[in-house]
């Protein structure tokens, strides 16, 4: 996108800008006798997964990393999954249902600065294909996996990166007990790949100034009892903070979602895919849990798109399997996101999006 300077009257007839290199040609002052000077401007490098500027002007030579994080929230840690540990780094996190409405996070990592540990790192679903193959061949940092699950990881593009053929990259820290203590570092993972050095591309459409919607300033997706989860717009802080309601029963206790080093699940949008979930034929566990799908590629369904304080209701639409979701509004335009990073909710069609907008101004 090119801007436009102001240069004042005189300069005005005599400045051209030439797209993609930002050339400007400015006139000399009537004062000097000296020549015509040009500046160039270098493009500025955008990370691909955030539309933000790229650390150091180039964006890092290696592929999406993809971390399956737990959000099990029946009790704090050592018994559950909270807080977790590096979702602050990620560029992306989708947001999905497993077993028993239990939530977990599929955290996508390839710009920003890397993380310390991330974790708590837990197994494969196959809703993981439909989800992250439009990162082009990403790596998928699971710990197992049930047997149809990982035999369909290994016929897509997506790399399987099982912790548990990777003793090396476990870590394990103090007061975390099992399944909740298997974490590991993004940069240890990428230096187990270093043949592989493609960032992915762009996965969706960024733009300083959204267009359509209407003001909004919260999401409530009630998941399940374990999940149940409140966006809050803050213009201060120019982002959707995350909060859980905390109570059993009765009335809601809210609180923010906080991570190990004490900050909050924040992002600049918030993208709710709706789709509808199925459950089998296979078993996830020993309680009878059934193999959570949804069907994604070659799909479309109910979108609604969070930023700057706005909604903007539309759709998606996902075509083969690795190609990009795409999201459009009500006219067939594709909804533009503010430059930053983004939660996707894979958010259940049973369930309602329930959406709290501002009272309309007295005149």
């Amino acid at each position: 996108m090119l801007s436009r300077h102001l240069l004042g009257r005189r300069a005005a007839s005599c400045s051209a800008f030439v797209a993609g290199a930002a050339l400007l040609v400015a006139c000399g002052s009537p004062m000097s006798s000296s020549s015509p000077t040009t500046t160039t401007t270098q493009p500025v490098v955008l990370c691909p997964l955030t539309g933000t500027p790229a650390p150091g002007g180039a964006i890092p030579e290696r592929p999406a990393l993809v971390m399956k994080v737990d959000n099990y929230g029946l009790g704090p840690a050592p018994n559950g999954a909270r807080p977790q540990s590096g979702l602050d780094a990620a560029d992306v996190i989708f947001e999905e249902q497993v077993e028993g409405s239990i939530t977990r996070y599929a955290a996508v990592f390839q710009c920003r600065q890397a993380p310390g540990l991330v974790g708590p790192i837990r197994s494969a679903r196959v809703i993981d294909i439909g989800i992250l193959s439009e990162l082009d061949s990403p790596l998928l940092v699971h710990v197992g996996g049930i047997v149809p699950v990982i035999n369909r990881i290994d016929a897509s593009t997506i790399r399987n990166v099982d912790l548990g053929s990777f003793a090396n990259l476990d870590v394990y820290p103090p007061g975390r007990n099992a399944p909740y203590d298997t974490y590991t570092h993004t940069s240890w993972v990428w230096a187990q790949y270093k043949s592989r050095n493609t960032p992915p591309a762009p996965i969706f459409t960024y733009s300083k100034f959204p267009h359509g919607g209407r003001p909004a300033t919260q999401i409530h997706l009630d998941w399940s009892y374990t999940s149940d989860i409140y966006w809050r717009w803050s213009k201060q802080s120019g982002a959707w903070k995350r909060y859980y309601n905390v109570a059993s029963a009765g009335t809601p206790v809210i609180e923010p979602d906080v991570l190990a080093n004490g900050v909050q699940n924040q992002v600049q949008n918030v993208v709710v895919q709706v789709v509808h979930i199925t459950y089998g034929p296979w078993l996830e566990n020993f309680q009878g849990g059934l193999e959570v799908r949804a069907k994604i590629a070659d799909n479309s369904g109910r979108a609604y798109i969070f930023r700057n304080g706005r909604m903007i209701a539309g759709r998606w639409t996902h075509r083969s399997l690795t190609s990009r979701t795409i999201f459009t509004d009500a006219a067939g335009k594709v909804i533009t996101l503010e430059p930053g990073r983004t939660w996707v909710e894979i958010f259940p069609d049973i369930d309602p999006v329930s959406v709290t907008f501002p009272a309309p101004r007295r005149r």
